[in-house]
């Protein structure tokens, strides 16, 4: 796996960015802020074959912004929504219907946007890796493939049909 290593410095932008948060964090332990950021990738090491290091990247930061406190609610909302978009998982019941993992409907909040991408996440996923263990068979038959078509194009209808509330097709 290859290693993300920050470099030490930051952009005169990022550094403008940080000055007046940092006598503050200074002065409380266990200080947090929340930010919004870019880095750049500046160096890319790939050890020779054979060797036990493991291939790294080293990046800086480039850019950040910091909310204030009445912006902090929106950046933390962000944050839960990547983060559920990054990781919603699900399984489909025994009639073929998506059932969010418990974690995923944590995260949505119950808020219908959240919800229906989790579920839309979810639903991409468990379908297209269905689709590679399919494309993963050997000696299919024509009869074969097509079955195992209709299957996956029957499984995103039915993922698209609880989203629209009507039969998927379409």
């Amino acid at each position: 796996m290859t290693q993300l290593k920050f470099d030490a410095k930051v952009s005169a932008s990022a550094q403008e960015a940080l000055e007046p948060h940092v006598r503050p964090v200074y002065s409380t332990p266990a200080a947090r802020r929340l930010f919004i950021g870019e880095f750049a990738a500046l160096e890319r090491m790939e050890p020779a074959p054979g060797s036990e290091k493991e291939p790294s990247v080293k990046v800086r930061i480039m850019s950040l912004e910091l909310p204030n406190e009445s912006q902090e609610g929106y950046v933390r909302e962000a944050l839960r929504f990547l983060h559920l978009q990054r990781t919603a998982r699900g399984t489909l019941d025994d009639d073929g219907q998506l059932e969010l993992a418990q974690d995923t409907l944590r995260l949505t909040g119950g808020q219908l946007a959240y919800l229906e991408t989790a579920r839309l996440r979810a639903g991409l996923g468990l379908w297209a890796a269905y689709a590679r263990r399919v494309l993963h068979t050997s000696n299919l038959t024509v009869s074969e493939v097509l079955h195992e078509m209709k299957t996956v194009a029957d499984g995103l209808g039915g993922v698209l049909s609880s989203a629209r509330g009507d039969d998927g097709e379409g």
